[in-house]
C-alpha cells in the first residue's frame, strides 16, 4: 500500500464492544501499553487473567460503556467510559481507557473513539469528565490536549499519574 492509498484509509466503524471482543481488546491494550509507555513503565505480556479481566470489564452494566473501532472487519482500537472512580463522583464522567493498535496510530482512530466517548458522556448527563494518564507520556498528552482536555494539576501515585479534565457542556 503506497502513501497515497494510506491517506484514503476507510473511516473506522465504531460499535459497542461485546464479550467476544475481549481477546482482541487485551492484545491492543498490551501492544499500545508496550509501545506508548516504553521507558515509562515495564513492558507487559498478555495472559489469560488479562483477557478474563477485559471480558468482565466490557460487559459491565450501565453507566459503563465500551466501544471498539474496526477497520476492514478487524478490531484496531477501543475505549470505555463510566462515572469517575477517582474522585468517586457519580456526577463526574471518566474516560476509563482508550487504546489503538500501534500499527494504526495517527490515522484518526483514536479521534473517532474519543468522539464517540464524549458524545455518550454528554448524553449520559455529565457536565465534566476526567481521565488519568502517565506523567511524561507526551504522545498521549498531546492527543488529549488536541481533543480539548486540560491538565488540572491533580496527580496520584506519587506524581506518576496526571489528571486531565474536560467540560462537556458550556
Amino acid at each position: 500500500m503506497g502513501e497515497h492509498d494510506r491517506g484514503n484509509m476507510r473511516e473506522p466503524t465504531i460499535r459497542a464492544a461485546n464479550g467476544n471482543d475481549a481477546r482482541a481488546i487485551a492484545h491492543i491494550y498490551i501492544a499500545s501499553w508496550n509501545a506508548g509507555f516504553r521507558g515509562l513503565m515495564p513492558q507487559r505480556q498478555i495472559d489469560t487473567d488479562l483477557v478474563a479481566r477485559w471480558a468482565q470489564e466490557i460487559v459491565a452494566p450501565l453507566p459503563h460503556r465500551w466501544w471498539v473501532a474496526e477497520v476492514a472487519g478487524m478490531i484496531v482500537g477501543f475505549t470505555g467510559i463510566g462515572p469517575s472512580r477517582d474522585p468517586i463522583d457519580p456526577d463526574l464522567g471518566e474516560l476509563d481507557t482508550i487504546a489503538v493498535d500501534p500499527s494504526m496510530w495517527r490515522r484518526g482512530i483514536g479521534r473517532a473513539l474519543l468522539s464517540e466517548a464524549l458524545h455518550s458522556l454528554i448524553a449520559d448527563g455529565y457536565r465534566e469528565a476526567v481521565l488519568w494518564t502517565l506523567a511524561g507520556y507526551e504522545q498521549g498528552q498531546s492527543f488529549y490536549e488536541a481533543m480539548g482536555w486540560s491538565l488540572d494539576g491533580v496527580t496520584r501515585d506519587e506524581g506518576r499519574q496526571v489528571r486531565y479534565c474536560r467540560r462537556l457542556v458550556s
